[in-house]
């Protein structure tokens, strides 16, 4: 109907350029037909006026438009329009066939049939056989990478992975000096190896096509939407963490079809459940979240799977898991802890932390003025000359807690390093309260004083020997620093019941960016209790009390509320302390690409950067894999070393890297380990629904047209208008398609019969 009408192809109007094929100079049209317009408002409004006084209104100008589109219709048809448009030669040009071959393109949808199925059926019922006949043509398979083959019988979705994205960039490449006229590609856009770095086409691929002017026409295949499915979107948890510490993760899900439901949350080890509990449904489609609270068990490097039950009548069960893998470390983390009189906190703190095999309590209290008591050490010359006055020996500490202390008794030395410990080193800083702390022992009017997470009180009596009770913040139930229980209400509950402190201390005001994940309630007032906050590379904290003893020897025997509490807060302190080598990859879960980049942040003793380092990694993995690899020297980024490997087999890896010093004592500068995972063929699995988006917005971006299978009668005659290959210029004139003098008698009719309506005739 669109040929009979308008005489060519859509095509030719979408990809050509409209010309004025007469020799008379565009302006003087445009002229023309400002004069022919004008003339006839003048006219036409005394004509009117004079016969039917009644019409001085919209209807005049009704009548003028249509009588000056048609002058301008007759004016436009006399400096000959035509559009200009290029078209493929016949038999000059290759027209280059993609199939995809991944798994999901095995998956049968509505009517039984598999999405390859259906594409080769497309392609075998007259398309194929279309283009064949005008132009000839390359067969490829497309899945983790581009294959050419010879005939439609070598397709099977078999495939493991699809990339769309580096098979397109791959043909552009390959075909350079063939004269491709245009791209068919059929797929159900579901792409999991993307270079981009995200589901798109990258920006050098489409600048590849761009280049070429090559078109690439795409048939989409699958549903667009899964009637009931529930399917697992990601899972962020830390890669690392030590023995039995309590870890967390959140996961993301989509539902379709149970919104409302209740489904079944669970994280497992190997064939072990660690930790299960129930969710209510979101409505269908939306992002939901969850958090789950588990133990990270026994040092090792594990797979932790996190996965959603199967719902009844689920159609992809597939897609509800994911595989993290987590490496537990069983190193001991030294934390720091100053204290300046005896007291029961510190005492109870201690026997807290003796449970504790990740950390390690080095305490020196202030017994008398010129005289501490040190526990913990390593050997009798550490701590012996009292805080340390060099950052070497400081920065060795995972963590530091500041008791009872006022600010003179540091140097001003003392104090700049402990501010540069957490600034540069990245340590954890925890302030107590007490009647030499905080306000009252200084700290607001010091040189440090930008390091505390509130806006300390001017002033001091700020430390009270009073009853305070404490509760969460919204914060508070969220944070694994507070976790008693796993369930956020009862947490909640068991907080407000705890037996109320010793006492408390005014510690000002948050500053913008710190987070109050408790308060204290003292009468009609509320108190922040426990503060955190990012500063510099580490992290500083107040727990504005000195009194939460009173949880241990009040509460149940057996209760370890105060034990956990201060277990959770001292990991907290260290969890991201680093060491002197910290390792990094860019993924921890690779997913049908062993491809990796491991990265290594390396420090001398002071914790400055080490640019004359020797770095290693030793890669262990599946089958035996043994290697060792070299890192470079970043020259962007000082201290910094990187190399890229490749994962030849699907499983787990170990990567531990070695940093050396090249000086003269070649003496190790500290070592890193990290654990990583390929996984194959798993990735089809999810987002199995068509991705029509970025099939619409590749056809788009190139110049091609999204086609549906139901649609594809007229592809090979559209899909030789391109201006790749070889290619010419047709001039495709205008004036005499039916269209036009459709339309000229059209207006012409219609003026009359309003004219006749309206009396004036």
């Amino acid at each position: 109907m669109f040929e009979l009408l308008f005489k060519y192809p859509g095509p030719v109007f979408s990809r050509g350029h409209f010309v004025l094929l007469s020799a008379w100079p565009a302006w003087l049209l445009a002229l023309l037909i400002t004069i022919a317009t004008v003339g006839l408002a003048v006219l036409t409004y005394r004509q009117i006026a004079d016969a039917a006084p009644k019409l001085r209104n919209w209807r005049v100008w009704v009548l003028w438009a249509m009588q000056s589109a048609f002058v301008a219709l007759v004016l436009l048809l006399l400096w000959q329009p035509a559009m200009m448009v290029a078209a493929l030669t016949s038999q000059q040009n290759i027209i280059a066939v993609v199939v995809d071959s991944s798994k999901s393109m095995a998956i049968a949808d509505e009517n039984g049939k598999t999405r390859e199925a259906a594409a080769l059926d497309v392609l075998q019922s007259g398309v194929l056989g279309g283009i064949q006949k005008r132009f000839q043509t390359r067969l490829y398979r497309l899945g983790g990478d581009l294959t050419k083959i010879e005939g439609l019988g070598e397709v099977q979705p078999t495939d493991g992975a699809t990339n769309i994205n580096g098979g397109l960039k791959k043909l552009a490449e390959d075909t350079a000096d063939l004269p491709v006229g245009a791209v068919l590609l059929l797929s159900d856009g579901s792409q999991n190896m993307a270079e981009a770095g995200g589901s798109g086409i990258a920006l050098e691929t489409l600048r590849a096509l761009g280049n070429r002017r090559l078109p690439v026409h795409t048939i989409g295949f699958g549903r667009t939407e899964i009637a009931h499915d529930v399917e697992m979107e990601g899972v962020s948890v830390a890669p690392s963490a030590v023995v039995n510490s309590r870890m967390q993760a959140a996961i993301s899900f989509v539902q379709h079809g149970y919104a409302g439901q209740t489904a079944k949350i669970a994280v497992r080890d190997g064939d072990k459940t660690i930790a299960a509990r129930e969710v209510k449904l979101a409505p269908n489609g939306a992002m939901q979240t969850e958090k789950m609270f588990f133990s990270a068990g026994e040092a090792g490097a594990r797979s932790l799977q996190f996965a959603i039950e199967p719902m009844a009548g689920e159609e992809n069960a597939n897609n509800n898991a994911m595989t993290r893998p987590v490496l537990v470390s069983d190193a001991k983390r030294r934390i720091l802890y100053i204290e300046g009189e005896p007291r029961w906190e510190f005492k109870f703190i201690r026997r807290a932390e003796d449970d504790d095999p990740t950390i390690q309590l080095v305490s020196m209290l202030r017994t008398s003025e010129n005289k501490i008591y040190r526990q913990g050490i390593k050997d009798p010359s550490e701590l012996a000359d009292g805080f340390p006055s060099r950052a070497e020996d400081l920065f060795g500490y995972a963590g530091i807690i500041v008791g009872s202390v006022d600010a003179d008794y540091f140097t001003p030395l003392q104090r700049e390093l402990l501010r540069e410990y957490a600034d540069r080193r990245g340590g954890g800083v925890l302030f107590l309260g007490g009647h030499t702390s905080l306000s009252d022992g200084g700290w607001g009017a010091s040189s440090v004083s930008e390091m505390f997470p509130t806006f300390l009180p001017a002033g001091r009596n700020t430390f009270h020997r009073n009853a305070a009770t404490v509760e969460l913040t919204p914060e508070g139930v969220d944070s694994a620093i507070a976790r008693l229980l796993d369930d956020p209400v009862k947490n909640a509950e068991r907080w407000k019941k705890l037996t109320y402190l010793a006492d408390y201390q005014d510690a000002g005001s948050p500053k913008p960016g710190a987070v109050v994940l408790a308060e204290m309630n003292v009468g009609k007032r509320k108190l922040p209790l426990l503060i955190t906050q990012r500063y510099g590379h580490g992290r500083t904290a107040i727990l504005a009390t000195g009194g939460t003893w009173r949880w241990q020897m009040s509460e149940p025997l057996g209760d370890r509320s105060h034990d956990l509490f201060w277990q959770q807060l001292l990991r907290w302190l260290v969890a991201d302390s680093p060491g002197p080598v910290t390792a990094s990859a860019s993924a921890h879960t690779l997913m049908d690409d062993g491809n990796i980049r491991l990265s290594a942040s390396v420090r001398d003793a002071q914790f400055q950067p080490a640019v004359n380092a020797h770095v290693t990694a030793h890669m262990m993995g599946p089958g035996g894999v043994d290697a060792l690899i070299d890192l470079q020297l970043s020259q962007d980024v000082a201290g910094e070393y990187s190399a890229a490997w490749t994962a030849e087999k699907p499983g787990g890896y170990l990567a531990e890297v070695v940093a050396q010093d090249t000086g003269g004592q070649k003496q190790e500068l500290g070592r890193d380990t990290l654990a990583f995972r390929r996984e194959d063929g798993v990735a089809e699995q999810f987002h199995t629904e068509q991705n029509r988006e970025l099939l619409q917005q590749l056809s788009a971006q190139t110049g091609g047209r999204y086609w549906k299978p139901e649609d594809v009668k007229d592809l090979p005659q559209n899909i030789s208008y391109s201006e790749a290959g070889v290619a010419v210029r047709t001039t495709n004139e205008l004036w005499n398609m039916p269209a036009v003098f459709l339309l000229l008698l059209g207006l012409l009719v219609a003026e009359w019969m309003l004219r006749r309506r309206w009396g004036i005739v």
